[in-house]
């Protein structure tokens, strides 16, 4: 049609630059996946613990699916509140160390519908650099005033905050374990600094949840911020292997998300087999005992191969290690040869990354055994980064 010829234009201006994307079917999820005839070692699946296809995790689906349906079949304020979600918040909430929670149809709606509930107009949100899209776009629909502090870096946030106008509420947004770079944010130091400044404070545990923390619970737990950190968030859909996404907090928070966040209001609840498959996810991390521990060690070890492969992994100090490579077409190749090689390792270029810092992505699951992890840094990537470089 005349009236979409500029999509055409914008599609040809994305390939020009090494920026289109394409979706790929494959046959199954995990870390370790069969795909054209082949075994794949997975890089690019956020399913830490191995628990997407986990048997327990799918029967205790299954059994809700088959008592309670398919679907909630309307939002949570009408008829939609089932069993399944009263059960699983107050599992979330007792993991978490606050006393409620609320689920989310997704991380990006719980972000989203957080943020536009607590800030408006005339308020100011101090978000970091490299905070997720969901964060950013929360922001934007709240309409507040963003200001964005640099990496990490709780003096800036401070300078920040010192420069705010006294009207209005202030809100402070981070992740724990930032999704790209897979370091981990200064939290003690932040929520210091945004409670002597009487900002609210939300912090974004999707890829912490089920990792770090006792017993799974995020990095909020691990350093004993509860009382100082008023929101935190996470996702049914990483660690947990399923999908959805919730909130932890205080009774009033809760209150005031189920009457003011249009995320939550405004679509239907969770379906019961997707809740009763992160209530058997949940289940299985509480009796195993330190899958995030043994997740961790296998991480620290592949990241230091690497390291010796003259490999550049940032900051890494979590299960998200990431290969610096810098120019757009050439990330691209690397992860084209590695996937002629049984590895899938995604090409992450920007705008989901900063301009010059296109990179492999890769994360480590509880399907990558040792042995794969040696093979794969020390004799598949780091060779394959050699080859393109020459």
């Amino acid at each position: 049609m005349h009236s979409e010829a500029w999509i055409d234009e914008e599609l040809a201006e994305l390939l020009k630059k090494n920026l289109e994307r394409r979706t790929q079917v494959y046959s199954e999820a995990g870390g370790k996946i069969a795909f054209m005839g082949r075994m794949f070692l997975n890089f690019s699946s956020n399913d830490y613990l191995g628990l997407a296809r986990h048997p327990y995790v799918i029967s205790t689906s299954r059994g809700y699916l088959e008592y309670d349906g398919c679907g909630a079949t309307s939002s949570r304020l009408v008829t939609g509140t089932l069993s399944p979600h009263y059960v699983l918040e107050q599992r979330i909430a007792a993991l978490k160390g606050y006393p409620e929670a609320l689920v989310f149809g997704s991380g990006f709606l719980a972000n989203i519908g957080v943020i536009a509930a607590l800030a408006g107009r005339g308020d100011h949100v101090f978000a970091d650099k490299l905070a997720h899209a969901s964060i950013i776009d929360g922001i934007v629909l709240s309409r507040a005033n963003l200001k964005r502090f640099h990496h990490n870096d709780p003096d800036h946030l401070k300078k920040l905050l010192g420069q705010c106008p006294l009207s209005g509420r202030k809100l402070v947004v981070t992740e724990s374990v930032f999704s790209m770079d897979g370091d981990l944010a200064p939290l003690p130091e932040i929520a210091a600094t945004a409670v002597e400044s009487g900002a609210m404070i939300m912090v974004d545990e999707a890829h912490a949840t089920g990792v770090f923390g006792p017993g799974g619970s995020g990095l909020i737990r691990e350093h004993g911020l509860e009382g100082k950190i008023n929101v935190s968030m996470g996702t049914l859909s990483k660690a947990l292997g399923g999908y959805g996404g919730f909130i932890a907090g205080s009774p009033a928070l809760r209150q005031l998300l189920v009457n003011r966040s249009r995320a939550f209001i405004y679509t239907t609840g969770l379906p019961p087999a997707v809740a009763g498959s992160a209530l058997g996810a949940l289940a299985v991390i509480e009796k195993a005992g330190g899958l995030g521990v043994e997740l961790l060690r296998r991480a620290a070890i592949f990241r230091q191969r690497l390291h010796e492969g003259g490999l550049n992994t940032l900051n890494s100090k979590s299960q998200i290690v990431p290969v610096l490579i810098g120019e757009n077409a050439k990330t691209l190749a690397v992860a084209q040869r590695l996937k002629s090689k049984g590895i899938l390792a995604a090409a992450i270029r920007p705008p989901t990354v900063p301009e010059g810092t296109a990179r492999l992505r890769l994360s480590i699951t509880m399907a990558h055994t040792d042995h794969d992890l040696e093979r794969a840094a020390a004799e598949i990537i780091a060779e394959v980064r050699r080859e393109l470089r020459n």
